[in-house]
């Protein structure tokens, strides 16, 4: 029996990587190898929704296909060992961009914590689960910047002791000491997570297989996760060539 996927978000995760790809391949040419960006500048609003587009798509679609997940414990801890390594590669070659705890760290935090919290969770009814995480989301967003708020909506200051311990790994960093080339704590983005898990128990799409159109999208949506593994290597290489002749 052919196993049939929910293809739409098959094709949504590969239009979010067809986007990262591109975003990232910018940021390298412009910030690693120096060359002029033009339009492109991530403090710009345009590439900064750009950026927040492609994030929130994959975080949302990763709460999304935990509860389709038919061993989310081992794609968790898969996940974490992928970060592992990426932490390990860009502080070991790559220092200046490297990454303490960036979407894939969060990826791996929220599945765990989500297989933990799963009788929880399953108990809370999605409706009202979705808007509570929604809600969490929006007012702690800027919470590993010392507000409360949403972008740049700051409702409140917090404490400037609560980062004093450079809790990174929860959403409290100590921004003058710790930085990091992508960044994605906890809090606030597994309330995100969250808003993809609820969501899904509330709606979700015919299984079936893409229309042709689609189906070079689907097809990288169903391999995110390598393509994420191999797409800085490839980038940084191709770019590296490129500026090696441009320079010669």
């Amino acid at each position: 029996m052919v196993h049939k996927r929910l293809w739409l978000l098959d094709v949504l995760r590969g239009a979010a990587l067809l986007n990262m790809l591109a975003y990232h391949a910018l940021y390298d040419w412009v910030y690693v190898f120096g060359h002029s960006g033009g339009w492109y500048d991530i403090w710009s609003p345009g590439c900064h929704l750009w950026q927040q587009y492609i994030c929130w798509s994959f975080i949302l679609l990763s709460g999304y296909s935990f509860t389709l997940a038919r061993r989310p414990l081992k794609n968790g801890l898969v996940v974490a060992g992928c970060a592992a390594v990426l932490t390990v590669v860009t502080v070991g070659f790559m220092p200046s961009e490297s990454i303490w705890f960036g979407v894939l760290h969060l990826n791996a935090a929220a599945v765990l914590l989500s297989c933990l919290l799963r009788p929880l969770l399953e108990k809370c009814p999605a409706g009202p689960g979705l808007a509570v995480c929604g809600l969490l989301f929006a007012l702690t967003n800027q919470l590993p910047y010392g507000y409360l708020g949403f972008e740049g909506l700051h409702l409140a200051a917090l404490p400037a002791a609560w980062y004093q311990s450079n809790l990174f790994w929860l959403g409290l960093p100590d921004l003058t000491r710790f930085a990091s080339a992508d960044y994605f704590p906890p809090i606030p983005w597994l309330f995100l997570f969250w808003c993809g898990l609820f969501a899904a128990r509330l709606w979700r799409p015919r299984a079936g297989t893409a229309p042709a159109v689609l189906r070079p999208l689907a097809f990288a949506g169903r391999h995110t996760l390598l393509v994420y593994m191999l797409h800085q290597p490839v980038l940084y290489g191709t770019l590296w060539l490129w500026h090696a002749v441009e320079m010669a």
